[in-house]
């Protein structure tokens, strides 16, 4: 805490893009993700103290759409996050083009205008919109880090400015280790890729 009248603290903030991180979560994992492959936020905040350090605000939020129709579900979810410490930005999910980028970009930059913005970790795989944002704070003296998962986040890995964290290198975050064989990762004596959906799909009606 800053005393009275004095200059507020550094601020680490967390944006944690949900419908990019459940979307790369559940390509990894080739199905909806069960309990056992969902990320723990109770890992990620105490990642983020750690970050942070004693003399810095650690600020953590979650940024989601909201189906109609599907509070019921999202609501324990976020009343978990909640709980945690997480502030939740959510946003009725009423087009393809109602998406929350523009809103996570638009906090990152309220913290920036601030003047205290010492640091920014950014949860998702989407180049397009947070490479330039980010790079750009980079050159203002912001440090920045992405965490997502590697075989996503393409823009983080390829950029020279920004740090990449890989999430299930965050001690904690799974219950169990993720099931990540792809082609890139193969063993010597070869592996089983199994497939995304059961053969007998095929016989369901296209939609």
């Amino acid at each position: 805490m800053s005393e009275s009248g004095g200059s507020p603290p550094p601020r680490v903030l967390l944006v944690w893009d949900a419908p990019n991180m459940d979307m790369s979560l559940g390509s990894l994992l080739g199905a909806r993700p069960t309990s056992t492959f969902r990320p723990r936020f109770d890992a990620v905040g105490r990642w983020l103290l750690d970050l942070a350090g004693p003399e810095a605000t650690a600020e953590a939020t979650v940024f989601t759409n909201v189906v109609p129709g599907s509070t019921e579900v999202v609501r324990p979810w976020v009343e978990a996050l909640r709980n945690v410490g997480f502030a939740v930005f959510a946003k009725p999910k009423t087009s393809e083009d109602s998406d929350v980028d523009e809103d996570m970009l638009r906090h990152i930059q309220l913290r920036a205008d601030e003047g205290v913005l010492q640091h920014v970790v950014v949860a998702s795989g989407d180049g397009r919109a947070f490479r330039e944002p980010l790079e750009a704070l980079v050159a203002k003296g912001a440090g920045v880090t992405v965490i997502g998962f590697r075989e996503y986040a393409t823009f983080a890995l390829q950029s020279e400015v920004i740090e990449f964290v890989d999430l299930e290198d965050i001690d904690g975050v799974f219950r169990e280790p993720l099931p990540r064989m792809t082609l890139d990762t193969l063993p010597d004596g070869g592996a089983w890729l199994p497939p995304f959906r059961s053969l007998r799909s095929l016989l369901d009606p296209r939609r």
